[in-house]
């Protein structure tokens, strides 16, 4: 029998990097039980450990990113298996996270693997890449975030076709509405998903945080909310070690040495 824990894999690159690999190409990495489990707890060791500051979800190989649930499994009632108490669906597209994640996408993402890339901060796919919801289709619903997230994402117009029509855009279509930050041949997409996160953990990750918590939400708060909780941040970033490192390094002429506190 497999390991559990070999669905999902879990790597360190560089010293504030993490990579979360969906590890069942036979299945087009399909979301089962053991992967909803298996990243919920990825999820929660990756924002418990303070030397983790960015982290890359992508899959091992194969045409497609994910292809969402496991219909295996679902017709053999055990879908409930495949989201858990904290993170929903597949472990994580309900999850709470204070870290940026960057998913590279090489093939199809459609439905649930759709969902786990609007469920991260930035998205890397590659040109040949296809993106949609084609729940509609099945007799189903966007139900892991599809149907709200989109939405925030394109145009509203757009955003409505893609999720009542069911049919997937090609990435440069997705490039030119925003959905994606970049399109890059197949084969440099965790390269490119990698110099992302190389360059955000060159930043303060508190500073990072705080900052990703308020853009998150921004569309749903009042600016009076968003005032409010900038404020906050800011008092709080006052308080940390690296609100005088920047400011240090810059007049000592050298690159900041961020601790995260």
């Amino acid at each position: 029998m497999a390991d559990p824990a070999d669905v999902v894999l879990l790597e360190r690159i560089d010293e504030h990097i993490a990579i979360v690999t969906l590890n069942r190409p036979e299945k087009r990495h399909a979301v089962n039980g053991d992967v909803a489990r298996r990243l919920d707890a990825i999820v929660k060791q990756t924002e418990a450990d303070s030397s983790v500051w960015v982290v890359v979800l992508t899959s091992s190989g194969g045409p497609t990113f994910c292809a969402g649930a496991d219909l295996a499994e679902v017709s053999a009632g055990r879908a409930a298996d495949l989201s858990t108490p904290d993170g929903g669906f597949g472990g994580f597209v309900e999850s709470k996270r204070n870290k940026p994640w960057i998913a590279a996408v090489h093939g199809s993402a459609l439905g649930g693997g759709l969902e786990f890339s609007l469920a991260c901060d930035l998205r890397v796919v590659g040109e040949n890449s296809v993106l949609g919801l084609p729940e509609v289709k099945r007799g189903l619903i966007a139900g892991a975030g599809g149907i709200y997230r989109l939405p925030r994402q394109i145009p509203r117009a757009i955003a409505l076709e893609m999720i009542a029509v069911g049919e997937p855009i090609d990435a440069a279509r997705a490039f030119a509405l925003g959905l994606v930050n970049a399109v890059v041949p197949d084969g440099e997409v965790l390269k490119t998903a990698l110099d992302y996160a190389r360059k955000i953990a060159a930043n303060a990750p508190l500073s990072v945080r705080e900052s990703l918590a308020i853009a998150r939400a921004a569309q749903e708060t009042p600016e009076s909310g968003s005032i409010r909780a900038m404020h906050a941040a800011l008092e709080r970033l006052v308080r940390s070690d690296d609100f005088q490192e920047g400011p240090r390094a810059f007049v000592e002429k050298r690159a900041p040495r961020w601790s995260g506190r």
